[in-house]
């Protein structure tokens, strides 16, 4: 099937170099404003993407990122938020990336030309077939995350794809494609901004939904957040707060004792 690569096609602005810093940046917010919208387009897709999650998060399924350069990037950036914002172990949901974890820092050559590579990440993880995969790249070409998305087919995983050309090798492959059409980049190709941008976002919505959906907040607050910092510990308590409607010191004394703001609230009821 041909499809238009939209990452490809040229910018809507040109002679960038003749322009002063004012200028530059306006237009580049011109862009960003656009990429909001084209994310509200998939949400139809990235709802039914969470409601597969959740059922299998239930049972006791994982979540993998794969995803080469900046889309490997912001899927491991999303992961290694979940524990300290949610308090889930670090092994539910997993980034991976082209060419390992010194891609997450340097570029590594031809890492993402590698179809065989993704399974082979993935397998060092005890797959079952609860577990769900979900395939970033921009582009939608990209060997890395087109083999790891059929070896998971095959091997019964249910996936998704995230890319920013509709009608891609990655749309098509997946179980539940998430096409965000954001147009071209403001600078030709660079796919790490407006593109990574709308990945950003829908990696945000997916896994927050899903911490939500599971049970991970209560009311708009984070009840499971770890206390790993002054800060967290502060808010934490004032959470507790006002569940309980009790003075700083006290909630402070239940949050401590018992390690969370879900279960110091439980106790003091």
């Amino acid at each position: 099937m041909k499809y238009t690569k939209i990452t490809e096609t040229p910018s809507n602005h040109d002679h960038l170099e003749n322009l002063d810093s004012t200028s530059i940046l306006q237009k580049m917010n011109e862009e960003d404003k656009k990429v909001a919208e084209a994310v509200e387009e998939a949400i139809p897709q990235i709802s039914k993407l969470v409601d597969a999650l959740a059922d299998r998060f239930e049972k006791g399924g994982r979540l993998f990122y794969i995803g080469a350069g900046t889309s490997g990037r912001l899927g491991i950036l999303d992961a290694s938020e979940i524990p300290p914002t949610y308090g889930m172990p670090h092994t539910r949901v997993i980034g991976l990336i082209a060419g390992g974890d010194v891609a997450i820092r340097k570029s590594v050559e031809h890492a993402e030309d590698d179809s065989d590579q993704a399974w082979k990440d993935l397998t060092a993880y005890d797959i079952s077939d609860l577990d769900v995969v979900v395939g970033i790249a921009a582009s939608g070409t990209t060997p890395y995350v087109l083999g790891g998305i059929a070896d998971a087919k095959e091997h019964g995983l249910l996936t998704a794809g995230i890319t920013n050309n509709p009608g891609s090798p990655l749309a098509e492959a997946a179980d539940i494609p998430i096409e965000i059409n954001v147009g071209p980049e403001f600078v030709t190709g660079s796919t790490r901004m407006k593109s990574g941008t709308s990945q950003k976002l829908a990696l945000n919505m997916i896994s927050t939904a899903l911490m939500i959906r599971i049970g991970r907040v209560k009311g708009n607050k984070m009840v499971h957040m770890q206390l790993s910092n002054d800060k967290l510990v502060d808010r934490g308590t004032r959470y507790v707060m006002e569940g309980l409607d009790v003075d700083y010191e006290e909630a402070q004394e239940l949050l401590k004792k018992h390690g969370s703001v879900k279960e110091a609230i439980a106790a003091g009821k």
